[in-house]
């Protein structure tokens, strides 16, 4: 059985929505955490709802926020229960997005995901194994999980835009690189923007690269 994922939400504009964007948060945080920015996107895109979900899981490592799956070497958390609670998580997100589409009327190709560090994961780890592509996944100062396995996974092929950090102390900046050299091996169109300068965290020329990127695969 699924969880109910909390919701932060941002209604479009021009009060018709003909496009969708997902912001995930990462760990220790919720989605008020990105639902900010919105402001910034919202004038640009103005037929889009924007939503923020919490992560269905209390944090082990900060007990004022979420957590998508616990992270072994932040929480003294098992492999096991990491993996196994990304993959409930994973099921969470895929019911949460198909309610969206639902509750909306649109197809897939009409919703983005917008991930930051355990959101981007949860970005990259659910949108490739949809049957359906979506629009496009954003994936800020994260990493790709189990690259192994995705060539043999991989269902639907969405565009990625990776942006990261060249001085993230959280996240190493290698992982950009190990992410999109797996994607590009898996077939995925995909595309990287660095950071110059910015540690664990979203810089104004990421959002813009986010925005550019978001305008070009979102339907009008």
């Amino acid at each position: 059985m699924t969880r109910e994922l909390k919701t932060g939400r941002v209604a479009p504009k021009s009060g018709v929505t003909t496009s969708v964007v997902v912001f995930l948060h990462g760990y220790g945080a919720d989605g008020a955490d990105l639902l900010g920015l919105a402001d910034p996107l919202a004038p640009h895109l103005p037929d889009t709802l924007f939503l923020a979900p919490d992560a269905p899981e209390p944090c082990s490592g900060n007990p004022f926020g979420r957590q998508w799956f616990p992270i072994p070497w932040l929480d003294g958390s098992s492999e096991a229960a990491a993996a196994e609670g990304l993959a409930r998580s994973a099921e969470d997100l895929n019911a949460f997005l198909d309610g969206v589409l639902a509750a909306e009327g649109l197809s897939p190709d009409r919703l983005a995901l917008v991930g930051f560090s355990q959101g981007t994961m949860m970005s990259l780890e659910v949108a490739p194994r949809r049957a359906a592509p979506l629009a496009c996944v954003v994936a800020f100062s994260g990493r790709l999980l189990r690259p192994e396995a995705l060539a043999a996974e991989a269902v639907s092929k969405p565009p990625v835009l990776l942006l990261h950090g060249d001085a993230d102390p959280v996240v190493p900046f290698a992982d950009m690189g190990l992410a999109g050299d797996a994607l590009v091996a898996a077939g995925f169109d995909t595309f990287a923007h660095v950071m110059k300068g910015t540690g664990h965290g979203i810089a104004p020329d990421g959002l813009g690269a986010a925005l550019g990127f978001l305008k070009e695969h979102l339907p009008e």
